[in-house]
């Protein structure tokens, strides 16, 4: 074997494991994310609480909380909150529901991401049931209402009076999950 072989076959190896490292960095980024995020408290990352509230309402305190929602650009989507604004005690369980269409022409499945504005308060509001908990798959031009159920937590700090839900919805196509239930995302 030449001198110039072993050069260009050790070029490659290095290459190869190289892209392997990448393609693995780039898996690990998310979870390392949202590990910070929660950690820090930043980027109005919200957590998935499966627990109704129980506790006594707050009645001397009223928080509006304001829901939005955005498709990630070329996603050919409807999809808004049906409610936009909301007036809530801390403690007390509220149920809302967002709208999402598919126009396109052949089945999709999406992912919404949520994002709490302050930040601060992420960490107060507490989801019980919502569409953004699993993939949803929807046929060429088919709709659907979308519940989403959840409470702020008491200890809301007391300067925290307007608080923004807001999703933004991608297309999940590369991550979709095994799911045969036809029912996702449709309010009782």
């Amino acid at each position: 074997m030449t001198n110039q072989t072993q050069k260009n076959r050790k070029t490659l190896i290095i290459l190869i494991l190289i892209t392997i490292g990448m393609f693995g960095f780039g898996f690990a980024l998310v979870p390392f994310y949202n590990l910070l995020c929660k950690n820090l408290g930043i980027n109005g990352k919200t957590s998935n609480i499966i627990e109704v509230n129980k506790d006594p309402v707050d009645m001397n305190r009223v928080i509006t909380v304001q829901f939005t929602a955005t498709s990630n650009a070329n996603l050919p989507w409807d999809f808004y909150p049906m409610t936009k604004e909301i007036k809530v005690h801390p403690g007390e369980n509220e149920k809302i529901a967002y709208y999402a269409k598919n126009n396109s022409n052949h089945t999709m499945t999406v992912q919404a991401i949520p994002s709490v504005t302050p930040g601060l308060a992420a960490k107060y509001l507490k989801k019980t049931e919502c569409f953004c908990f699993t993939q949803q798959t929807f046929r060429a031009g088919e709709g659907r209402e979308m519940p989403l159920l959840f409470h702020l937590d008491k200890s809301l700090p007391k300067d925290i009076k307007i608080l923004t839900l807001s999703y933004t919805m991608f297309d999940a196509e590369k991550f979709k999950k095994a799911s045969t239930n036809k029912t996702q995302g449709k309010i009782n």
